[in-house]
């Protein structure tokens, strides 16, 4: 059967736009839907993340995944950072209020009513996107799983320390290099307040502890960027998370982008396995 693939715009976080796409087999039968979150510096259409909406798609659940409001990039230029003033202004709260908004969305659309079973929403994210995942999870009952592949277990444990923090104060920005764009992307100190302003919000021990649905954390042993332990910190908060552990795995399993998919990385299939797996006990 054909995959149907889909386009919209809701308002986000400030008013900005937030782009979503969605793959789905149309065949006026409800079926669970999976909203996934792409992580810093990223994109819905990074690397694999297209290849991951078919195949989910093909295995018969309806596929969201959208840009953050705030991500830097923009509905003309999806896959490109020309909006770093945008970026300056991002914080996790913004991207938790995003998140909800494409939720309300999503039971407001008539486009695929017939297509989704309303009870069955999962939430799915890479990195960042898998915190901010879990981070959504403890805070809205309409959730019946949660995937996270890559997620650091701590999101304040990265914020500079005391000395930088009072450069940053008095600049207003500090600067974070994307080693693949070459570009210097600014991150206003606003940041840094709302981290300190709404920690309880985004304590990822706390979220963890209360969540009460199925829980899947996948981390690669050989991740450089979000270290392995913190995958065993949500396991030891919680001992009905699910976690699997790909072997060799880096923070992406094995994509890049743009990717050539002519050979698929197995850690990417490793990861595809054992959440299918997940999704269908």
């Amino acid at each position: 059967m054909e995959i149907i693939s889909k386009e919209f715009v809701i308002k986000g976080s400030s008013d900005r736009d937030i782009l979503i796409d969605i793959s789905f087999k149309k065949n006026n039968l409800p079926k669970e839907i999976i909203i996934f979150s792409h992580g810093f510096k990223g994109f819905k259409d990074w690397g694999a993340f297209n290849y991951i909406s078919k195949f989910f798609a093909k295995n018969n659940y309806v596929f969201l995944k959208f840009n953050f409001s705030h991500n830097g990039t923009t509905v003309n230029h999806p896959c490109e950072f020309n909006d770093l003033d945008a970026f300056s202004k991002n914080n996790f709260c913004k991207e938790l209020d995003d998140l909800n908004l494409v939720l309300n969305w999503i039971f407001e659309c008539d486009v695929f009513k017939k297509e989704v079973d309303f009870k069955k929403i999962i939430l799915f994210g890479h990195s960042r996107g898998g915190a901010i995942s879990i981070l959504k999870s403890a805070e809205d009952n309409r959730l019946s799983k949660i995937i996270s592949w890559s997620a650091p277990s701590n999101l304040l444990s990265r914020l500079p320390v005391k000395e930088k923090v009072e450069v940053w104060k008095k600049t207003n920005v500090a600067y974070v290099y994307n080693g693949r764009t070459k570009q210097n992307m600014p991150i206003n100190f606003q940041f840094y307040l709302n981290c300190i302003n709404n920690s309880n919000r985004i304590n990822l021990e706390l979220a963890i502890k209360e969540i009460k649905i199925p829980i899947l954390i996948v981390h690669g042993d050989n991740d450089p960027t979000v270290l392995v332990d913190q995958a065993y910190d949500f396991k030891n908060w919680n001992d009905k998370v699910d976690l699997k552990i790909i072997e060799n795995a880096d923070h992406v399993f094995g994509v890049s982008h743009p990717q050539c998919f002519d050979n698929i990385p197995t850690h990417l299939n490793d990861a595809l396995d054992v959440t299918l797996k997940f999704l269908k006990q």
